[in-house]
C-alpha cells in the first residue's frame, strides 16, 4: 500500500527519534550499571528495550506503506554526567517524542489512514508511561535527596 511521502517522512522523523532514544538510555543503563546501581540500570535498559520496539513497529509500517526506513540518522544524544541530569535529559526526549506522535497521529488521522494512527497512539501511550515514570523518579530525587533516592532502587 503506497503511502502519502508526507506520513513516510513523519514515520522516519519518529524512527529517528526512537533509534536516537534507544541509544541515549542504553549508554544511560550502563553507566548506572557501572556507578553498582544495578537496579536502576534495569528500570533504564528496560525503557531502551521499549523504544527497540517502538522502532521495530515504526521500520514495519514504513516498509508496509513502501517507504524505505532511514535508520542511520539520529538527534543530538544527551548523555547526563549525573543521575538527575540524565533523568532531565531522557524527560526532554520523551517530550519531543509525544509531540511527534501527536503530529504524526493527526497527519495519519487527516490522510484518512487509521491503521497508522492507531499504531502511533499505541505508541504514544507507552511514551506517556515513560514520561510519567521519569518524572516520578525526578521528584523523587527532589523530594528525598539523591542519596536516599538511590537506596530506594530494587535490584
Amino acid at each position: 500500500m503506497k503511502a502519502d511521502q508526507k506520513l513516510i517522512d513523519k514515520l522516519n522523523e519518529l524512527l529517528k527519534d526512537e533509534l536516537t532514544a534507544i541509544n541515549q538510555y542504553f549508554v544511560h543503563a550502563e553507566m548506572c550499571e557501572d556507578w553498582g546501581y544495578a537496579g536502576l540500570s534495569g528500570q533504564i535498559k528496560q525503557r531502551s528495550i521499549q523504544e527497540m520496539k517502538h522502532a521495530e513497529a515504526l521500520i514495519e509500517r514504513i516498509l508496509f506503506l513502501e517507504g524505505r526506513p532511514i535508520v542511520s540518522d539520529l538527534s543530538d544524544i544527551h548523555i547526563g554526567s549525573e543521575i538527575p541530569k540524565m533523568f532531565v535529559n531522557d524527560k526532554h526526549s520523551e517530550e519531543i517524542a509525544i509531540k511527534g506522535y501527536n503530529e504524526g497521529i493527526k497527519l495519519s488521522t487527516e490522510l484518512g489512514d487509521n491503521a497508522t494512527k492507531t499504531i502511533l497512539e499505541g505508541i504514544l501511550n507507552d511514551e506517556d508511561g515513560h514520561l510519567d515514570e521519569i518524572e516520578e523518579q525526578i521528584d523523587q530525587i527532589e523530594m528525598m535527596g539523591l542519596p536516599y533516592y538511590l537506596t530506594t532502587i530494587k535490584k
